[in-house]
């Protein structure tokens, strides 16, 4: 097994952050610690929100990223890792750069645009990944590139009308009007004029008269359209503007995110979801982080009365949770609200599994509904030490321990077993640690858990 990356043990230096700001106990965005992840693009789906993100390789000094990664939750505090359904290795004619897309659904397919370099020219184009679950496996649905114009970047929705507009571009912004086959559009390619009206002024640039940049994200709410994008390079701020139609006129409305973070760049994602507004972006907040090693956060908003959309900073508390997570069902392992010391993989199971796991490792979720109590604890391990322990606690890593369970040598890391113990003490809602505990090498893979009680 490869050398861990332990991302938190120097958190007190990075930045010259302080521990107990962004403690790893406390806080909650960014959402994902055990990868770095950029450009974050929200989907609302059968009550769950699919998050679509890039993955920036370790140690990048360039927009190094070679595959495109899938989260998702119910509650918007514990997000699930689904792997990497899409990669560059998906479209035989791409070379590099799986960069800024977003994905959509129709007809019960979907759909996800991604930016890519292509073989033949050495030039930026777009292509679909299509797939019958949000989660994947995607497949290419082309096998060419839907339009190549040497930009980046693609924004994708679907009008009332049922008239599905792709958005894309750096420096400039365009539009096709893609037929309902989401795979083909009609009518060419089309420029949306940057006027300083539409899009604000920029100063400094002769060339780049306007404040708009790149990853637009373009969708409607309560009849208004909104054109949500990266302002002003570099570094770049989140600034937006409206229109009455799909096409414009737009009119420029100012900030949303102002210049802040340790990355140079931001990307934004806005959806609605169990009542509330959502605003994704990214920073370079984690160990290591910045302009080219980012990290995916949320902060939960409200729109002002007239559909204006208020400024938002940057924080690491993240939003609040929007339900609570049922301990009496399955539960997988990764599944995680915060995460310290450990890594995901694929799992001989199906899916993803917690491996990497050293001693003093741990994996928080937030908001766990424990009603009037759980009893047993059960999990789904595998090992080839003895002696490893699942200890189950609250309050944090090192709060009441309400239970251990050992694990026992499998015989191999995906060679599964389940093991149960009692556990005491956990009651009401409340936040859940799962810490790891034994020697000094790994320990354990950990697929999933489940509680059995009064209220399962």
């Amino acid at each position: 097994m490869p050398t861990k990356r332990r991302l938190w043990t120097t958190i007190a230096a990075v930045a010259g952050l302080v521990l107990t700001v962004i403690a790893p106990a406390r806080a909650d965005n960014p959402i994902v610690q055990h990868i770095y992840t950029a450009d974050p693009a929200p989907l609302v789906h059968n009550g769950r929100v699919y998050l679509y993100t890039g993955h920036d390789e370790d140690n990048s000094t360039w927009f190094t990223m070679k595959e495109w990664r899938v989260w998702s939750s119910a509650d918007m505090v514990n997000w699930t890792d689904h792997g990497s359904p899409m990669s560059l290795a998906t479209f035989s004619w791409a070379k590099q750069d799986a960069w800024a897309g977003q994905a959509i659904e129709r007809n019960g397919k979907f759909y996800w645009y991604v930016p890519v370099v292509t073989k033949a020219t050495g030039r930026p184009a777009i292509g679909v990944g299509v797939a019958d679950s949000p989660t994947g496996p995607f497949r290419d649905a082309l096998g060419r590139p839907l339009v190549e114009n040497g930009e980046i970047d693609p924004t994708v929705m679907i009008d009332d009308t049922g008239q599905a507009y792709l958005y894309w571009g750096n420096p400039n912004l365009s539009y096709v009007r893609l037929n309902t086959d989401m795979i083909s559009y009609s009518g060419g390619i089309n420029r949306i004029p940057l006027t300083t009206a539409g899009f604000g002024t920029r100063t400094g640039d002769p060339n780049r008269p306007t404040l708009y940049e790149e990853g637009p994200w373009v969708y409607k709410r309560n009849g208004l359209y909104y054109n949500v994008f990266a302002a002003k390079c570099c570094s770049e701020f989140i600034a937006y503007s409206t229109a009455p139609g799909p096409t414009g006129p737009w009119t420029y409305r100012g900030t949303v995110m102002p210049t802040q973070g340790s990355s140079f760049t931001n990307h934004a994602g806005i959806i609605d979801f169990k009542g509330s507004s959502y605003f994704f972006y990214h920073n370079g907040a984690l160990p290591g982080g910045g302009g080219f090693t980012r990290s995916v956060a949320v902060e939960k908003f409200s729109y002002h009365a007239d559909g204006t959309i208020p400024q938002i900073n940057m924080t690491t508390a993240g939003p609040p949770a929007a339900d609570t997570l049922n301990p009496y069902v399955r539960q997988e392992a990764e599944t995680i609200a915060w995460g310290s010391g450990i890594e995901t993989e694929p799992s001989s199971e199906g899916g993803m599994n917690v491996g990497y796991i050293n001693n003093g490792d741990y994996i928080k979720l937030k908001n766990v509904a424990f009603g009037s109590g759980a009893t047993t604890f059960t999990a789904r391990v595998a090992s080839t030490v003895a002696g490893s322990s699942v200890e189950v606690r609250s309050e944090g890593p090192n709060g009441p321990l309400a239970g251990r369970c050992t694990v026992p040598n499998t015989g191999g890391w995906q060679s599964w077993t389940t093991v149960s113990c009692p556990v005491s003490g956990l009651t009401g809602t409340r936040d859940l640690y799962l810490r790891f505990a034994g020697g000094s090498n790994y320990l354990l893979n950990f697929n999933w858990w489940q509680f059995t009680g009064a209220a399962s």
